[in-house]
């Protein structure tokens, strides 16, 4: 989510199903980006069946490098803890490999100066240690230190195919770096950092979220086939109890501006038109909001995933704007969805103004879809 009032930070008990093993590799464009030192497989996973992931675990970092060099060690027993199959980090914000005026990679950290190499070393060294080191990673990063998102896969689950884009073309990145989307044998799993709606009625504000939530709508219609798990920060609250001040978010403005369409006015992420949109996705793509389907009354301390900044008139304010949203057909397998955050001082937020969700399935038979 934007953060208009906060400077930017300078980067300085439900088993798991036992599917059959999956038969089509990936393709060597499709493989992930491992870290140097995270290539030694866990033996005692290769030892067993292959199962697809049922624990999943989302997160907006806001800079992975910055929570790396300031929370690392407590995000690290969080991860131990939880001991999710599948990790989602959005806002990674570290920049694509390749030199300037080159094309560039978006599936590798950039290295070509000694502060870019640092910054890399310093990331693939965090990632080489436990637990992070039993997991393979595929990156989709920006030009520049902004936006990107990131996945981790345990190393026991192999997905069938890992794109990058609404269009499913495997060399094709979206825009920033905002999609990694992964095909397993039963479902899909899509990871995204949904861009900001913005205040104004420019390209890069309303238009541009108009348009990502008119191909969101024209994707999840086009893929009923498999079932859809869809995570990361949607940068949207869906209904008033998704936000802890409903009045004051709806009557949000900056530097005084009114937008020529009331359905456009308010807090980005809690204007009406983007919530209408988004309820029109759920509803085309036949999808539940995970969390909403669990807990159905407010939740004052932990009902939210994004918190303001604790100095300023933002303070105790607070949005749900990251999710799990889950094909219906596989509600009855929500076993548990949960904010991990809580407090005004943001405790469990691990130095983000995010905190991670969590979503957990139950066990489903072979044949279910």
């Amino acid at each position: 989510m934007k953060r208009f009032f906060k400077p930017v930070e300078k980067d300085g008990s439900c088993k798991k199903a036992a599917l059959s093993p999956l038969s089509s590799p990936a393709k060597d464009s499709e493989k992930p980006i491992e870290n140097a030192a995270a290539t030694t497989v866990n033996e005692e996973n290769n030892k067993t069946s292959k199962k697809e992931p049922s624990k999943f675990l989302t997160w907006n970092a806001n800079s992975l490098l910055l929570r790396i060099k300031n929370n690392w060690t407590e995000f690290s027993k969080f991860v131990q803890n939880l001991d999710p199959d599948v990790i989602a980090i959005q806002e990674v914000r570290m920049p694509a490999a390749g030199s300037k005026g080159a094309p560039r990679n978006p599936r590798e950290i950039k290295d070509d100066t000694s502060s870019s190499r640092e910054e890399k070393l310093v990331v693939t060294r965090a990632l080489s240690n436990a637990p992070f080191r039993d997991y393979n990673v595929w990156w989709s990063l920006s030009d520049t230190k902004y936006a990107g998102t990131a996945l981790f896969i345990k190393k026991c689950f192999n997905p069938k195919k890992v794109s990058f884009s609404l269009d499913q073309a495997g060399s094709k990145h979206e825009p920033d770096g905002r999609v990694i989307l992964v095909e397993f044998k039963s479902f899909r799993l899509l990871n995204t950092y949904v861009p900001n709606n913005g205040w104004k009625e420019e390209e890069s504000s309303f238009q541009r979220r108009r348009k990502w939530d008119k191909r969101m709508l024209e994707f999840v219609s086009r893929n009923s086939d498999k079932p859809l798990i869809w995570c990361g920060d949607l940068n949207v609250s869906h209904q008033d109890i998704d936000v802890s001040h409903p009045e004051f978010f709806a009557a949000a403005k900056l530097n005084g501006y009114v937008p020529p369409n009331k359905e456009d006015c308010g807090q980005p992420g809690f204007t009406l038109s983007e919530r209408m949109r988004f309820g029109s996705i759920l509803k085309e793509g036949a999808l539940v909001d995970a969390y909403r389907h669990l807990h159905k009354d407010t939740d004052a301390e932990r009902g939210f995933s994004w918190s303001g900044n604790p100095i300023g008139k933002y303070r105790g304010k607070r949005m749900r704007i990251d999710y799990f949203v889950v094909s219906e057909k596989w509600k009855e397998r929500i076993v548990a969805c949960e904010s991990h955050g809580h407090g005004i001082e943001m405790e469990g937020f691990y130095g983000s103004d995010h905190c991670p969700v969590s979503l957990e399935l139950c066990e489903v038979s072979h044949t279910s879809n």
